[in-house]
């Protein structure tokens, strides 16, 4: 263990592993603070902690079953030509939830539908399990990754745990900008309906490379900072 601690391709697996794990996490941040901000204000805080918390706790548990999780990637079933795994089902079931959700969520936000919190519990349970539900996709998807890139399962869990603790602190700011920029959050759902698009190509074996999707994701990002930035000196020159 402590030899770990010396050896320098084990610490730039580390770094590696860890950059991944939040590129890849901006996803779940976007979804889980979307998500929750259909709660009351005093809950929302709550409800992004423990969905954060569940993920990490997820992750790791993942990280122990290894073995398991290799399993998952296994033919499981041959439908018209298709070899599908459990992995495959997983990810077609979480983008079909996730492109559901976000087209709900974006028919809200066009049609200005109100949420009842009159069952504040309920909702709360409600919004959790949705969250919940979601990290174990990304979960999933994220644990094979890591095991993709460390050979070690102390630098996979310590990547994973520096990670969730950085989305911990960047949920609460990404919330709230997302909350006080309505067209950023529709942005968000844009995005969220898109990486939903993804996970069920991939479940379909037809695999779409992260990396244009987070190109895409930046420059719609850039353009909308640039509205922001002009609206914002317009509003001060008048």
């Amino acid at each position: 263990m402590i030899e770990l601690l010396y050896d320098p391709a084990v610490w730039a697996s580390f770094l590696t592993l860890t950059v991944l794990e939040i590129v890849l996490g901006v996803d779940n941040v976007i979804f889980i603070s979307i998500t929750a901000s259909r709660l009351p204000e005093a809950q929302r805080r709550p409800a992004r902690l423990i969905g954060l918390s569940g993920a990490l706790v997820m992750r790791v548990g993942l990280l122990f079953s290894i073995a398991w999780i290799v399993s998952l990637t296994e033919p499981l079933a041959t439908i018209r030509g298709y070899t599908f795994s459990w992995r495959d089902l997983i990810l077609l079931a979480g983008g079909f939830f996730l492109l559901y959700k976000a087209s709900a969520e974006i028919f809200a936000e066009m049609e200005a539908v109100e949420t009842s919190h009159s069952s504040a519990a309920a909702s709360f349970f409600q919004i959790v399990v949705q969250i919940i539900v979601l990290d174990l996709v990304f979960s999933i998807d994220s644990v094979i990754t890591a095991v993709g890139i460390a050979n070690h399962l102390e630098v996979m869990i310590a990547a994973v745990v520096v990670a969730i603790l950085v989305m911990m602190i960047a949920a609460e700011p990404i919330a709230g900008f997302v909350e006080r920029h309505p067209s950023t959050k529709m942005l968000a759902l844009a995005f969220l309906a898109m990486v939903g698009m993804a996970l069920v190509a991939d479940g379909m074996h037809q695999h779409i490379e992260r990396g244009f999707i987070y190109a895409a994701m930046l420059f719609a990002g850039a353009v909308e900072a640039l509205n922001l930035i002009r609206a914002k000196r317009r509003k001060a020159r008048a």
